[in-house]
């Protein structure tokens, strides 16, 4: 006997109405829906931080050729 929990409350998924079972059904495939999206946030929020780690990297190169360039000129 398949159990879920409501409010702290435990219910057996064979004593629910047939409507009740496709609300619980659509809730679970929420759920699931719910964490995928979840799990690609968290991998996009890992390119994005190694994408800005690139983007200060190669402004620090910048930064330094301009400012060598501007000591040359001196």
């Amino acid at each position: 006997m398949p159990k879920f929990t409501v409010d702290g409350i435990d219910y057996n998924t064979e004593d629910l109405s047939e409507n009740a079972k496709t609300q619980l059904s659509s809730l679970q495939f929420l759920e699931f829906q719910m964490r995928k999206i979840k799990d690609e946030i968290a991998v996009y929020n890992t390119a994005k931080a190694s994408y800005i780690a690139g983007l200060k990297a190669e402004l620090e190169k910048s930064s330094a050729k301009v400012a060598d360039a501007a000591s040359a000129n001196e």
